[in-house]
């Protein structure tokens, strides 16, 4: 039988080490495990968002003539900083429960992974969430509401007049191809970067290839899709169609 002594004994010196680094491996082990887990939940959570952004899209169609969002009245400076992408946001926002002004309250139009953007016209990384930004209208998703409607002014000489897809406008049944027709994109994914793949881009760079993005199509599904960079067109991504294989397209033609 052990004496009071023996029995009161704590740990030597050598064993605490032992202990502390088991629990270090354990920790670096479930580390990477944790990390994956919240990046998928965040994922899933931006599916989600996109799903009911795109289901009120189509709900605004229904009830105007099966008519899309349109930008008819924004000019083309207007279109080019970004009002093409997120004009639509104050047309739907009351079929999701929303009203009066946005702000960075309106959490279904928060992507969990948005923590940062690239502002242009360089690419210049800043550590702040698009979602709230004001220029955005506190939105990490924009629609493709440019260059498909007649309505829509002339883009500039030195863009082709196809530069910029969209569906703005248009009636649902005109779409010729709403399986790979972008309705609805993470607004990181016109400049293919991702804030599912957080990486920094080369100098003056616009995106880099085979970024991921969230993205609804006009058929109503909502995936994560690949998006092209074209290497020779230092352009945003969504100022060209991707090559076959990809599976997705700006034009509803």
């Amino acid at each position: 039988m052990k004496s009071n002594s023996e029995a009161l004994e704590g740990f030597t010196l050598i064993e605490l080490l032992i202990v502390i680094a088991i629990i270090t491996i354990l920790a670096a082990l479930l580390l990477p495990a944790l990390s994956r887990a919240k990046a998928s939940a965040k994922h899933a959570n931006c599916l989600s968002n996109a799903r009911q952004i795109s289901f009120a899209i189509h709900l605004y169609a229904s009830d105007n003539d099966h008519t899309l969002p349109d930008a008819q009245n924004l000019t083309w400076n207007e279109l080019e900083t970004n009002n093409f992408l997120i004009f639509y946001k104050r047309l739907v926002k009351n079929y999701v429960g929303l009203q009066g002004a946005s702000s960075p309250q309106d959490k279904l139009f928060a992507c969990p992974a948005d923590t940062f953007y690239y502002d242009f016209p360089v690419p210049n990384y800043i550590g702040r969430s698009l979602h709230d930004q004001p220029n955005s209208d506190y939105s990490s998703y924009g629609f493709i509401g440019g260059g498909s409607s007649q309505t829509k002014p002339k883009p500039p000489a030195f863009l082709n007049e196809d530069s910029y897809g969209g569906v703005g406008g248009l009636k649902l049944a005109a779409i010729k191809d709403p399986v790979k027709t972008v309705l609805l994109m993470e607004l990181s994914a016109g400049f293919a970067w991702s804030w599912h793949q957080p990486q920094g881009l080369p100098a003056g760079q616009f995106g880099f290839s085979d970024a991921r993005n969230v993205i609804g199509f006009v058929d109503g599904h909502v995936s994560s899709v690949k998006m092209y960079r074209n290497p020779s067109i230092n352009l945003p991504s969504c100022n060209y169609e991707p090559p076959a294989g990809y599976e997705y397209k700006w034009h509803a033609y």
